[in-house]
Formats: C-alpha cells, structure tokens, sequence
C-alpha cells in the first residue's frame, strides 16, 4: 500500500520558519512529480511547490506559486524517500492546511501544479502563522 505522510506542521509567528515532511512508504514510483499544496478554509486547493524525481538522484523543483517564491524551497532526499518544504519569512496568508502528493511522470515538464493531476495524496498537516 502507498502511503504519502505529512509531518511538521504547526503554530508559528510571521517571520518565523518550518519545514514539512513527506514520506513515502510502499510501493515508490521510479519517476514522479512530486508537490506540496495547501487549501486554507474556504478557499481551493492550490499548488505551492512541485518537484520532479527521476531515476538515480535526479530531482529539482518544476513549480512555485509566485506568493511563496523566495520564501519556500522544495528538495528531496533520496535515500530517505522524503521530501520537503522549507517555508521561511512566513506569513498569516500561509495559514492552511498542507498536503503532499505524488503522479507518475516520465518527464519533469509534465509535473504541472494542478490537484487534479496529482492521485496519491497524504493526509495533509496544518500550518497556522499568527501576526
């Protein structure tokens, strides 16, 4: 069974910083598209940042929404099937709840930021970011 685990959400200041964890246990795909997203209450989900992993120790980020760019950094450790999102400079706007997901993809420029593309979904972690 695949399973995508979310770790590392929590309360912080604005200004402040945290890093999310995805983990993948099961069955892994050789290639994917990687993402993290976030849908704050009574808003749609939304892509914050993908990340193609190809064969080997191929992986480099394909998307980030605009509002976290310079301010959040998507990376993957291999060995440890994980993958990350290193939010810094954190703003109330932030505040959702984060999901990471994963598709099968051959190519890096397939990856995209749609939820609906993406089938394999954790079950998500909050971030709130109190001014």
């Amino acid at each position: 069974q695949v399973q995508l685990v979310e770790s590392g959400g929590g309360s912080v200041q604005a200004g402040g910083s945290l890093r999310l964890s995805c983990a993948a246990s099961g069955y892994t795909y050789s290639r994917a598209c990687m993402g993290w997203f976030r849908q704050a209450p009574g808003k749609e989900r939304e892509g914050v940042a993908t990340l193609y992993a190809g064969g080997g120790n191929t992986a480099y980020a394909t998307y980030y929404a605009d509002s976290v760019k310079g301010r959040f950094a998507i990376s993957r450790d291999n060995a440890k099937n994980t993958v990350y999102l290193q939010m810094n400079s954190l703003k109330p706007e932030d505040t959702a709840m984060y999901y990471c997901a994963a598709k099968p993809s051959l190519r890096g420029s397939a990856c995209g930021s749609r939820p609906a593309d993406f089938g394999l979904w954790g079950q998500g972690t909050q971030v709130t970011v109190s001014s």
